[in-house]
């Protein structure tokens, strides 16, 4: 699936590497399992965003029914916590219909540089 970061003000700005992405849940935002993995192999140059335009990623989610139950501990979730690169603070992405595992020894989401 594609993230896409929007640049909501009115400068221009930059942004360099990876999104920290992690499930979450709850409905309160409480972080499920492990955060996304970085796809270190991806492109990761410094990318220019103008008001109004955007910055891609590739999520990849590998599905919790490849493991077993035991393993994964399979967790509904709301959606994903996003951390633009150098950030400190997150937004919210909804998205109905996944499934998490709460075990942290399992990892379902890489993540590209953006672009």
């Amino acid at each position: 699936m594609n993230l896409v970061l929007t640049n909501k003000g009115t400068v221009t700005c930059t942004l360099q590497g990876w999104p920290g992405v992690s499930f979450v849940g709850d409905g309160n935002g409480t972080q499920i399992g492990q955060a996304a993995v970085f796809d270190r192999a991806s492109p990761h140059a410094t990318v220019t965003v103008a008001p109004g335009a955007t910055a891609t990623s590739v999520l990849r989610i590998v599905q919790a029914g490849n493991y077993s139950s035991a393993d994964c501990k399979p967790t509904p979730a709301d959606g994903f916590r996003v951390y633009p690169p150098g950030q400190k603070a997150s937004v919210f992405a909804a998205k109905s219909g996944l499934t998490a595992c709460a075990s942290k020894s399992v990892s379902l989401l890489t993540v590209s540089g953006l672009k």
